[in-house]
């Protein structure tokens, strides 16, 4: 059988983590969690689960997730968020293949919960994540916050059933939280980057995120909840924009 680490990111995660370590319980053989000291109860609900908790400082998405790799007892890891949980499917689908693993990484669908509803459209779902894999075989990439797991060349991946439930905003409010601090970062890179924003976007590209997602993504069967992402996307990748042209303004 593959013994497989499980790695965590977190920071100030009382509201989640629980749910997440609880759901790795049975197919874990390590579990890492790399926090960026939580100022809440994330390290004492860590302490009641076999846990290694390590503090180090956070200096973005993708480096963070890299370093939690380095702290994992094996070289199978299973990467999740705090926000996210293993589904019944899921858990059965990971036990089949530490059983026979076959390919360097493995990689399932994500389901986002968004205010208690579960999201099925707005290009949501299904939400294709690459977590599970052997780590000697790629590394984190991306452009933060939006990060990726870059496989090798000619690596072998395959799909397994169950979804991964994200749950991701409990308030309309923490979604504008989050994509307000979450813009701040990309633009930033963007301009750490030398790209510049031109007219178009910042005019044409929000307001096809939003044609994209409500109509062509079928976000509308989503009702009410899905209208709403679909503005606030749109609204995302206006002000990513237009806080990178502030900044080539102000030279910041």
């Amino acid at each position: 059988m593959t013994e497989i680490s499980v790695v965590i990111i977190t920071f100030n995660e009382e509201r989640n983590i629980e749910r997440c370590l609880r759901s790795v319980l049975s197919v874990a053989d390590d579990i890492v969690v790399v926090d960026s000291f939580s100022t809440d109860k994330t390290e004492e609900i860590c302490s009641r689960y076999p846990v290694r908790f390590i503090a180090h400082k956070f200096e973005g998405h993708i480096e963070q997730k890299n370093r939690a790799i380095t702290q994992a007892k094996f070289p199978h890891v299973l990467s999740l968020d705090a926000d996210e949980e293993l589904d019944e499917q899921l858990i059965k689908s990971i036990a089949e293949v530490k059983n026979n693993w076959q390919y360097d990484g493995y990689y399932f669908n994500r389901l986002t919960n968004y205010c208690g509803k579960w999201i099925y459209h707005c290009g949501w779902y299904p939400d294709k994540k690459l977590r599970l894999w052997d780590s000697r075989k790629g590394a984190w990439a991306g452009e933060n916050p939006h990060d990726r797991y870059d496989m090798i060349p000619d690596s072998t991946n395959k799909y397994i059933a169950g979804n991964l439930n994200h749950y991701s905003y409990y308030s309309i409010a923490d979604h504008l939280m989050q994509v307000n601090k979450f813009t701040d970062i990309a633009s930033r890179e963007l301009f750490k980057k030398n790209k510049k924003p031109s007219l178009f976007d910042i005019t044409f590209r929000p307001w096809w995120k939003f044609v994209r997602d409500y109509f062509f993504r079928a976000g509308f069967l989503d009702g009410y909840y899905g209208f709403v992402i679909c503005i606030i996307s749109a609204h995302a990748n206006f002000l990513k924009y237009a806080k990178l042209r502030q900044m080539w303004k102000m030279k910041i």
